[in-house]
């Protein structure tokens, strides 16, 4: 019997409610589908950093290295600012394993009703591949004369030809697999510098894919388009910032940011990747039992098909969309309805048992 050894670290707030939720249901698909599932847990979160003043021991990484993936809950709380928790874990995690690939499925699931009237699952069905590595998030720049009326705040992109190539290059491979069909975000008419960079390259890779569509808007009206078209788009394609932003517009016009599934994927297959809902910790109903585990349980289904295993992958989201189209007692309140964490995670893990 095959087994993968995966981390799982919990994190902050609601991760350690609803990454359970997700153990859970891959622990039973894996027993329906003749597989196991190994997890080890890592500990780390603000706490840690209350503890300890890191987010993750000095050699977090190592431990890491040698899983088959991650299963990363939450990262934040309201009493460590977000741009240490986020640069203590998940972004060293992601750029040491060069997980330079963000996938964010938008997909509108049989069951849930979109706030966009009149559109249905058939309208909404496209991926966000964000660039995870460079672009807007570097760590290059500082302030000078700090607490002075002189204060002066620099703040760098990164944008190389081999970064900005390598997920132009997934996003039209990811295509082909999909409707062939790959849309830019860029806004060159306002950044001078890295945004035409971006246009040219993605001009010359698509060029290496004539058989696939193409066109690119500018940021400001591709938020519109996903709301007034979101048929229109199949992979849309981004920079760190420009991506971080879609992938939660996305998500909203499916109908909830809580049922949003990612992945961090290296996709070469040198380090493990790492697979995250989206949804974050969110303090404000951490400990109620009432996080809604779809996005967990989303990006489980994310993290087995990464691992060869599509069929478990299929059984799950067929499990959650067939659970979403019954009783709204089995649905939390984000969706309409009343039920808890465990109740909706344990009709989940039922029906894969059907």
């Amino acid at each position: 019997m095959k087994t993968y050894h995966l981390a799982s670290i919990p994190g902050d707030g609601i991760g350690q409610e609803v990454i359970p939720a997700g153990v859970a249901v891959g622990q039973k698909v894996a027993a329906v589908c003749g597989f196991s599932l190994e997890f080890t847990e890592f500990p780390w979160s603000c706490q840690t950093f209350a503890e300890t003043g890191a987010m993750m021991p000095h050699d977090g990484l190592t431990q890491l290295a040698d899983f088959d993936a991650i299963y990363l809950g939450a990262v934040g709380w309201p009493d460590v600012p977000d741009h240490v928790s986020l640069w203590g874990l998940l972004i060293p995690i992601r750029r040491a394993f060069d997980q330079y690939a963000n996938i964010r499925p938008v997909r509108l699931l049989h069951g849930i009703t979109s706030p966009l009237a009149g559109r249905g699952p058939e309208d909404i069905d496209f991926v966000v591949v964000r660039e995870n590595c460079e672009g807007e998030y570097s760590e290059a720049g500082g302030r000078l004369y700090a607490g002075t009326d002189r204060e002066t705040v620099i703040q760098e992109s990164i944008f190389t030809r081999h970064g900005t190539d390598r997920i132009l290059r997934y996003a039209f491979e990811l295509a082909a697999t999909r409707g062939k069909h790959v849309t830019s975000a860029t806004k060159s008419n306002g950044i001078m510098h890295s945004m035409p960079f971006w246009d040219e390259r993605f001009q010359a890779i698509s060029a290496e894919h004539p058989d696939i569509k193409t066109d690119q808007y500018h940021i400001d009206i591709l938020t519109a388009h996903f709301v007034l078209h979101p048929d229109w788009f199949d992979v849309v394609v981004g920079s760190n910032l420009f991506g971080d932003i879609l992938s939660d517009l996305g998500p909203a016009v499916a109908g909830s940011i809580g049922i949003a599934p990612s992945a961090n994927i290296n996709p070469e297959g040198r380090y493990p990747s790492m697979f995250e809902p989206v949804h974050g910790s969110a303090p404000d109903i951490a400990g109620l039992g009432v996080a809604n585990p779809i996005a967990a349980i989303w990006t489980m289904a994310m993290m087995l098909e990464h691992l060869g295993e599509t069929e478990a992958s299929q059984i799950i989201e067929h499990a959650i969309e067939s659970v979403l189209t019954g009783s709204t007692d089995v649905k939390t309140r984000d969706l309409g309805g009343e039920a808890t964490t465990a109740v909706c995670t344990q009709a989940i893990v039922d029906a894969i048992g059907r």
